[in-house]
């Protein structure tokens, strides 16, 4: 499993929030965070390559 650092503060705000969401786990929450964010942003990335075919093909400018 990897490691990573994050500030203090973020970490205590993390933890009460994971707590307060009612997660199992730390980690368990902050996969979940990152996992949506991730989700969002490959889904972005996505509308923007279809933008681009739309751009190309005349459809938007």
């Amino acid at each position: 499993m990897a490691k990573i650092k994050i500030d203090s503060n973020l970490y205590d705000r993390a933890k009460k929030a994971s707590e307060k969401a009612g997660y199992t786990s730390f980690e368990e929450f902050i996969t979940a965070v990152i996992e949506k964010e991730l989700s969002q942003l490959e889904s972005s990335s996505g509308s923007d390559e279809v933008n681009d075919q739309l751009r190309g093909l005349g459809y938007i400018e």
